[in-house]
């Protein structure tokens, strides 16, 4: 199938084809005598894990990886529940660290709603943002 069929397969785009197979992530495929990239079913399911992979948050240096243990004959199952978990680590964090700006932001706000606005007369600051 041409680069078009493939891509619509695979729910891509004809670009993201041709820069997953740039990195590495799709093999070279053949030609066909005219020229045309020619690409087999191995590549509409290729492509599909790799768009699933990002889905569930994984890089596509992680895909590649996950892809290149399965061609070398190895299962990839504790390798990947490992980067899963690493991910949902890393998640767990930003969520921590956006709880807390929340925090901050109620706080200023909660302060905004009992200052007086008529003492704020400092030219370089804000009495809400500032020191409290």
């Amino acid at each position: 199938m041409r680069i078009g069929e493939l891509a619509q397969q695979a729910g891509v785009t004809a670009k993201t084809v041709r820069y997953y197979e740039s990195v590495g992530l799709l093999p070279d495929p053949g030609r066909t005598g005219s020229g045309y990239r020619d690409y087999d079913e191995d590549a509409v399911e290729r492509l599909q894990f790799v768009r699933d992979a990002q889905a569930a948050g994984l890089t596509l240096k992680e895909s590649r990886a996950i892809l290149d243990m399965k061609a070398e004959g190895h299962g990839t199952c504790e390798h990947t529940r490992a980067l899963l978990n690493r991910h949902l680590e890393d998640i767990d964090a930003q969520i921590a660290s956006l709880q807390s700006a929340r925090a901050e932001l109620v706080s200023l706000s909660q302060r905004a709603d009992v200052l007086d606005p008529a003492a704020c007369n400092d030219p370089n600051r804000c009495q809400v943002v500032g020191a409290h």
